[in-house]
């Protein structure tokens, strides 16, 4: 048996000076689904979250609560792990910049980049944000509402004076440039790509990577009066957990030629342009793929503290079902797009999408099947075009949603699943089997047959979206753990006749609205 292809899959570390919320189950999600996918596909699969907790924003906030900030950073740190908890994410490790490994792995970089004459001390003078953790040239600023200098994020900027080690990013453009040039997939989508692109030819200038006016970050080695820029310790979360650059193993070599990062827009610059810098300067490939999402809005309104409009994901799922927000967050907009959240949207997709095309199907064929063949899987006789040309478009649907979620289009593979799954809709009522049951048993015997042999398909595929109703639904076709894999998709695993039904129950409940109700 050869081995399986490996895929390493990271979504960004979240900061915790906040409380999480739906951008950050959003990409988790993503993510998820990937990861899910890939796995139920053969590959060998990491997939990497956890939370960035250095910084001024940290120190900040942690006096705010009257904390020390590592109390803090446990507290918050632990609000995410929870929540990955509640939406049944299947990372493989959670890494924390305070984790010691970590530290010990970033400072290796360090020494590495210094070596290579890759970092030099000066004194920093100019724009920075807290809010963003980053600097920004006075070409970026905007003007906010009372006169205050912003970053293009809106967030206010400070002027900040003080020494500082840089990093010589402005030798880095034309080998960036060079490195978008020959690997196009290296960055998605490609509106982003040419976002980068057209920055990075305007002109790098050096990057300030310490800072000296707090204390929460990791010590520069050999002069602790620095403190190490947090996007230096953050950005190197994706190696140090596969034990680089210091302790490279099997995992190292194994995964990080494949590695994706998964990201929102708002830190494209940090991933597309430093990220890859830094790994090139201290002689180690960058990853092979980052892709950047959109924002949500909120019922056509920016999301804000101050506005009161941040969606809470525990309350998504308390009020609509955790599947049924994975299936919506993916399924609504484009994947790297920006998207509006809308609750009769979602109600929409709930009761459109899942309940009447989806569980609808399942209800009427496995009911059918258990009051009128003894709840066995029937045996079919010969099959005609029409069943012939069902069971051709279902068995081809693996192809379809592979090749979407390669790049990232998620949209596209819900979209080609939903399509057969209205092609199994419009099948089953042509052919009638509730008509068929008096007038050819037989003939029904084989509908049913090939409809249920769809379902399968369809909730094998669907894992990834919607495990937990997949996983009820392959239970009521009596479909064993070790047969849920891709592997078992088309002839490879069709229905055994004769097979006996779980329970029927439905799976996607349709929401009513309580003034509804």
């Amino acid at each position: 048996m050869s081995e399986r292809e490996a895929f390493y899959i990271t979504t960004p570390i979240y900061y915790v000076n906040d409380s999480p919320h739906i951008g950050h189950a959003y990409t988790t999600i993503a993510c998820d689904a990937l990861a899910r996918f890939k796995r139920l596909d053969g590959f060998d699969v990491r997939f990497l979250t956890g939370t960035d907790e250095h910084g001024q924003k940290v120190e900040k906030s942690a006096r705010a609560a009257g904390l020390e900030p590592q109390e803090f950073c446990d507290r918050v740190s632990r609000n995410f792990r929870d929540l990955f908890k509640r939406m049944n994410i299947t990372n493989d490790g959670f890494i924390r910049t305070t984790d010691e490994h970590h530290m010990r792995a970033v400072q290796a970089l360090w020494q590495r980049l210094m070596e290579r004459g890759q970092i030099y001390p000066g004194n920093y003078a100019g724009w920075y944000s807290v809010r963003d953790e980053a600097f920004f040239g006075e070409s970026e600023l905007t003007e906010g509402q009372g006169g205050e200098k912003c970053a293009p994020t809106g967030a206010p900027v400070e002027w900040v004076e003080e020494p500082s080690y840089f990093f010589r990013l402005s030798e880095w453009g034309d080998k960036l440039l060079a490195l978008y040039e020959d690997h196009p997939e290296f960055l998605g989508p490609e509106s982003r790509r040419n976002e980068v692109i057209s920055f990075v030819k305007s002109g790098l200038r050096d990057l300030s990577v310490t800072r000296t006016s707090f204390k929460w970050g990791i010590p520069v080695p050999g002069d602790d009066a620095h403190i190490m820029y947090v996007w230096l310790d953050a950005l190197s979360n994706y190696i140090t957990y596969l034990g680089a650059p210091d302790r490279q193993g099997a995992d190292w070599a194994r995964f990080w030629p494949v590695a994706m990062h998964m990201i929102g827009k708002d830190i494209l610059r940090f991933h597309a342009v430093y990220w890859p810098a830094f790994l090139l300067a201290a002689g180690i490939a960058p990853p092979k793929r980052i892709f950047a999402h959109g924002w949500w809005t909120n019922e056509g309104e920016k999301i804000s503290k101050s506005l009161g409009n941040v969606i809470d994901p525990y309350e998504l799922i308390d009020t609509y079902g955790l599947d049924q927000m994975r299936y919506f967050l993916l399924r609504e907009v484009p994947f790297g797009k920006d998207g509006d959240f809308s609750r009769r949207a979602m109600v929409h997709r709930i009761n459109g999408d899942l309940a009447n095309d989806f569980g609808n199907l399942a209800q009427r064929c496995l009911k059918m099947i258990a009051k009128n063949c003894d709840g066995k899987i029937p045996r079919p006789g010969p099959l005609t075009d029409a069943d012939k040309a069902l069971l051709a478009t279902v068995d081809g649907l693996h192809g379809l949603m592979a090749t979407a979620l390669d790049r990232q289009a998620f949209d596209s593979a819900l979209k080609a699943l939903w399509q057969a799954i209205g092609d199994a809709n419009t099948y089953f009522a042509h052919q009638e089997p509730w008509v068929l049951r008096k007038s050819d048993p037989d003939r029904m015997a084989t509908v049913l047959y090939t409809t249920a042999e769809a379902i399968r398909q369809f909730a094998v595929l669907a894992q990834p979206f919607v495990p937990e109703a997949a996983a009820r639904l392959l239970d009521q076709l009596a479909i064993a753990p070790d047969r849920h894999a891709f592997a078992t998709l088309g002839e490879a695993g069709r229905l055994v006749p004769g097979m006996t039904l779980g329970v029927i129950e439905g799976v996607f409940p349709r929401h009513i609205e309580k003034d509804e109700e």
